[in-house]
This record gives structure tokens, C-alpha cells and sequence, in this order.
């Protein structure tokens, strides 16, 4: 599990595990998505694990992970996932319920 440097202590944590399947074209591109957006968005506040389902098939299974690239965020809770190759950003943040500290005012519909 990769872990970031020291956080500050008012900041959200964010635990990822990212699944995908060998080393194929749509599975480096979701990790480099993920990788960028959340430098980008959450620097020094997440931690991400990647798991090879063909290396680690019980991993999958504990999380039940039918199809892959799948991101499952554990913490903080509830649990969300989002599949595919996380190439639209906003999608991706909606679909686990991120909100980057920085970005509070950014956007419409905030009520």
C-alpha cells in the first residue's frame, strides 16, 4: 500500500484500493488517473493499495469485485465504488463522495 507524506491534522483521509486486472492498457490508465487526480485534489490525504486480481483472486472476492478496473473507497465510510478507468474526474469524485478540502466553493448546487 503506497502511503503519502504527513498529513495535516484537519484533513480528511481517504483510503482507496484500486482493482484491476494484469497489466493492460485500460489498467495503467486507470491508475494513472487516479494517481494524477488525487496528487492533484487530495495531496497528503489518501492512501492507495493496487490489487492485481489475477495475483491476489481472494482480495477480489472479499470485496466482491465482479469487473475491472473497479476503485473502492473503505474510508471514510460508507464504502463507494466507481468502475472503468476513471478518466472523467468528476465522475469519479461524485461516484465515491470525495470532496477535496480546496475545492469547497468551486462548484454549483452545494446547497
Amino acid at each position: 500500500m503506497e502511503q503519502r507524506g504527513p498529513r495535516p491534522p484537519s484533513a480528511q483521509r481517504y483510503v482507496f484500493k484500486l482493482y484491476v486486472t494484469g497489466n493492460t492498457p485500460r489498467s495503467e490508465r486507470a491508475i494513472e488517473n487516479l494517481r494524477r487526480l488525487c496528487d492533484r485534489l487530495l495531496p497528503d490525504q489518501y492512501e492507495l493499495a493496487i490489487v492485481d486480481v489475477l495475483e491476489q483472486p481472494q482480495l477480489a472476492e472479499q470485496d466482491r469485485i465482479l469487473a475491472t478496473p473497479t476503485l473502492v473507497k473503505h474510508v471514510p465510510p460508507p464504502a463507494r465504488r466507481v468502475l472503468g478507468d476513471l478518466s472523467d474526474a468528476e465522475q469519479v469524485l461524485w461516484g465515491l463522495d470525495v470532496r477535496p478540502a480546496h475545492s469547497a466553493g468551486h462548484g454549483a448546487g452545494d446547497s
